[in-house]
């Protein structure tokens, strides 16, 4: 039986837990906002300044658009492959079914530098030229399997029922997918879209191998050790944290919204749309 003081000391260590992984992200935000060139404690006064030299740099708008583009495309890349492989787990028995899924889990447990050595042998292999797109590639390999693990979690926890019933009340298989299982899988996709877009935005290990231009987190660790960059070096880490944290944090809500009720508003729109059919 739980006492106080057992949930007052979880309390404790849960927030000390939370200051060791978040107090390193404060003070790097914080030093992007220092008004002196060095790095020191305390801070002599805030500014903006440094935000708008790295604006102004091409070379960091350049890095930026390409971790956007990269970041789109290959989560647009997982969400087709992630979606398509979780219904074919999800709904068929077929032999080594399970072998399926554990190769699809895989490259996420890899070291992304296996995995970037790997597909850089790969692609010099086949004699493919770096480019944007090996970095696309290179990507969806880790984001295919948060898409694929959200969308057949969700679908696991559906109740088929709901998709018999539809079917049953006469809808046809557009109806049920876009008043059944469109409703009750949305929230999934978009929040394993947001993980994937995160996940590629600040992937580094990978993208060095198979890099085909400088995104930004290669750009970080190009200007690293260069004291008169450190000031912008810090601006981009912050804006990479936020690009980061903000995706995250929508995906855990919406994965945290109640699936009773998505299940309710599901069915109640397959017998609507029986009923007009």
């Amino acid at each position: 039986m739980e006492t106080r003081a057992t949930r007052a000391g979880l309390k404790v260590w849960t927030w000390l837990i939370v200051a060791f992984l978040w107090i390193p992200l404060v003070v790097i935000g914080l030093y992007a906002f220092n008004g002196s060139q060095i790095q020191s404690w305390p801070i002599s006064h805030l500014t903006f300044h440094w935000f708008s030299m790295a604006w102004h740099d091409s070379q960091v708008r350049d890095a930026l658009w390409l971790s956007v583009k990269v970041g789109l495309l290959a989560t647009g890349v997982a969400l087709a492959l992630g979606t398509m492989a979780a219904f074919a787990v999800h709904r068929f028995r077929f032999f080594g079914r399970e072998s399926v899924s554990l190769l699809f889990l895989l490259p996420i447990a890899l070291p992304g530098i296996i995995t970037g050595m790997a597909l850089s042998s790969a692609f010099s292999f086949a004699g493919v030229q770096l480019t944007m797109w090996t970095i696309v590639i290179g990507h969806s390999t880790f984001c295919v399997v948060v898409v694929y693990n959200n969308v057949i979690a969700r679908l696991r926890r559906t109740s088929p029922s709901l998709i018999e019933a539809s079917m049953d009340l006469g809808a046809d298989g557009w109806q049920t997918f876009r008043y059944v299982t469109w409703p009750l899988i949305s929230t999934a996709l978009v929040a394993g879209g947001l993980l994937a877009f995160a996940l590629s935005f600040d992937e580094v290990i990978v993208t060095t191998f198979t890099a085909g231009g400088t995104t930004l987190p290669i750009f970080i660790l190009n200007n690293l050790r260069q004291g008169q960059q450190l000031p912008i070096v810090n601006v981009i880490a912050c804006v990479v944290i936020l690009l980061t944290v903000v995706p995250v944090w929508v995906s855990q809500r919406l994965t945290s919204d109640g699936d009773g009720a998505t299940a309710v508003r599901a069915a109640a729109a397959a017998a609507q749309s029986s009923q007009s059919a």
